[in-house]
């Protein structure tokens, strides 16, 4: 029986999208799109909810009316990227080509999808914050300071959003070895068990705020995303731009960065359909952003090295 590529092309589409949510160290910010709508395409709907403040309460008229307004408003993802492979047709066959389709497509998201959102959603939150004034830029990392440094940014933090809200703190690997080595980091370091949606993780915390490691390359202000035609980005993926900088860290509400990943197409051509070649062709589309709530700004913190 002939395989139904549309059907399959649907597994392939749920499949990638659980693979990421997985496998990125920021899939826990997917979790706060739990009200965004997504029809398909480039565009999202989030709503915005705004209230008055509380009143005198009269005795005799009671109550002050207040208001409540509720809208909807349109976000496009600005990260619109997408690659084509091909399968030659002596290679993989029908009854193979599940398998084969399935291991290429996995790999390509573990080793070229998953570090590039990764590192776009780490440096979209360091200019979101370096817009609002709400970095620390040229901070040189030194274990004899490191200590001092992380719990003044983390307390003032928690002097705008309050102690009782949870926080993580984002780190760099090159920034969590050289706290590992910190003199009297026993004192704030502690374990506890970070839920990131479809896993839980065992992580250290700094002052009961977990800390969550990302490798070091994912961690730079800048990034350029390569279009895939341009000379020398034939290869397409991505690279730290010239001028980036390290991110230290990015200390943030667990709840506020709201970001959304879309496999919104997989299209799966057989050889007989195929017009460029005897070969399976996959077509593979995604959307992907993240955003940040402008009057939640002052609860966001990215410290930026040297």
């Amino acid at each position: 029986m002939s395989i139904n590529t549309l059907e399959m092309a649907k597994i392939f589409q749920t499949k990638l999208d659980e693979q990421v949510s997985v496998g990125a160290t920021s899939a826990w910010m997917e979790a706060n799109a739990k009200n965004v709508i997504y029809n398909g395409g480039d565009t999202v709907r989030m709503p915005e909810i705004s209230t008055t403040g509380l009143a005198k309460y009269d005795r005799d008229k009671g109550f002050n009316q207040g208001s409540v307004t509720l809208k909807y408003r349109d976000y496009t993802m600005t990260q619109d990227r997408g690659r084509t492979f091909q399968l030659d047709s002596m290679d993989v066959n029908e009854s193979n080509f599940i398998a084969n389709a399935g291991t290429v497509l996995g790999t390509f998201q573990k080793e070229q999808v998953i570090p590039e959102i990764d590192s776009y959603r780490y440096s979209r939150i360091a200019a979101l914050a370096k817009a609002e004034g709400r970095v620390l830029e040229g901070f040189t990392l030194d274990a004899a300071t490191i200590l001092e440094k992380l719990d003044e940014d983390i307390c003032n933090i928690q002097d705008v959003a309050g102690e009782s809200t949870a926080l993580v703190i984002i780190m760099s690997t090159k920034s969590r070895r050289i706290l590992n080595n910190a003199k009297g980091i026993n004192r704030y370091i502690n374990v506890s068990e970070f839920d990131a949606g479809k896993i839980k993780n065992k992580v250290s915390t700094f002052n009961d705020v977990p800390i969550l490691g990302v490798p070091s390359a994912r961690m730079k202000t800048a990034y350029v995303f390569n279009d895939g035609t341009t000379s020398e980005q034939e290869k397409g993926g991505f690279k730290a731009d010239d001028a980036a900088k390290d991110i230290n860290w990015i200390i943030i509400p667990r709840d506020l960065p709201i970001a959304v990943s879309k496999t919104d197409k997989v299209r799966i051509f057989d050889p007989d359909t195929n017009q460029k070649a005897d070969a399976w062709k996959i077509d593979y589309r995604k959307f992907h952003d993240l955003w940040v709530p402008v009057n939640q700004m002052p609860k966001l913190w990215v410290n930026i090295g040297a």
